[in-house]
């Protein structure tokens, strides 16, 4: 089986995303503003949120999810080692299905996009 790459799923997110946009023009403008209002700094700053955000993707297996999130964490400010923390407690509470994906494309996508904000 061919490994799955990180920045290729991103893209095929992103470019879906769009599709969609344009597919249903009322359905995704309104996610985005469910985005924006979930993902407002509060008392939870946007890192953490993106953390989360990548803690449910994980745990729910979802490929698009997990690349996507991975990158906005880091990109927010999250570091490798706060990822791979969230990665273990999701880990503690999803089992082993979770750590199939941590073990793989989690850790790629870390791997891959941390470089992109200058990451060790």
């Amino acid at each position: 089986m061919a490994k799955k790459n990180p920045r290729e799923i991103l893209n095929e997110f992103r470019s879906g995303a769009k599709a969609w946009g344009e597919a249903h023009p009322g359905c995704m403008p309104a996610f985005n503003e469910l985005s924006k209002a979930a993902m407002k700094p509060g008392a939870l700053d946007f890192k953490t949120k993106e953390l989360i955000a990548a803690a449910v993707g994980l745990a729910a297996r979802c490929e698009y999810c997990i690349v996507h999130h991975v990158y906005e964490a880091l990109k927010a400010g999250a570091t490798r080692q706060e990822l791979i923390e969230m990665g273990c407690v999701t880990n503690l509470m999803g089992g082993g299905p979770v750590v199939t994906y941590t073990a793989t494309l989690f850790l790629d996508a870390i791997n891959t996009f941390a470089p992109d904000f200058k990451k060790k």
